[in-house]
């Protein structure tokens, strides 16, 4: 309510007076000076997954740079060392199968080999040997094999499939005739 000019006559007592305005809010105090967050660390961002659908099948060697979930067969082998793996309850798969972390529930046929975990589901089956520093079986899992959960078993193993998956240089026998005689040869023309 504001004065109007015609109550300026009027005596003080009876002429509306403007309410006062409320105090301006406090301004929230500054945050204390500190170093800005770090961008999200790659284990938060999304990993990148592949899929083999249950209509597909391999047969051959896979390896990749990514996680893995199989819902399809595989004969051979699957290297994903760095990677979570995962066997779904349709997955099939008869090959020794490295990985981060394995994870079964559908069946398996070969040895497992985890940096991290390995865990078998209810709906699971391995006939295989598991070697990784945990191991878990969930009740009613099939299991026919051993468990090793030794952590060093697991880098000897990845240290063993990382020489076995380097090429190997193949010598070839020389087209020319050896320009020093054998001991043998030396033997024979004395």
């Amino acid at each position: 309510m504001w004065k109007r000019p015609e109550d300026t006559n009027k005596p003080e007592s009876l002429q509306p007076h403007p309410t006062p305005a409320p105090p301006p809010a406090a301004a929230p105090p500054p945050p204390p000076m500190t170093a800005a967050a770090p961008p999200p660390a790659a284990s938060q961002q999304p990993k990148e997954r592949a899929s083999i659908g249950s209509s597909i099948s391999i047969l051959g060697d896979l390896s990749g740079d990514e996680d893995l979930v199989v819902y399809g067969r595989v004969d051979g082998k699957v290297d994903l060392a760095q990677h979570a793996v995962t066997i779904g309850k349709s997955g099939r798969v008869k090959a020794d199968v490295f990985g981060k972390t394995i994870s079964v529930e559908g069946e398996v046929h070969g040895n497992l080999y985890a940096g991290e975990q390995i865990v078998l589901r209810k709906s699971g089956s391995v006939h295989g040997n598991l070697t990784a520093p945990r191991v878990t079986l969930e009740d009613g899992c099939k299991f026919k094999g051993s468990i090793d959960m030794d952590p060093q078993s697991a880098d000897r193993a990845r240290a063993a499939h990382a020489r076995a998956s380097e090429p190997k240089a193949v010598s070839q026998p020389s087209a020319q005739p050896s320009a020093q005689p054998s001991a043998a040869a030396a033997a024979r023309v004395q």
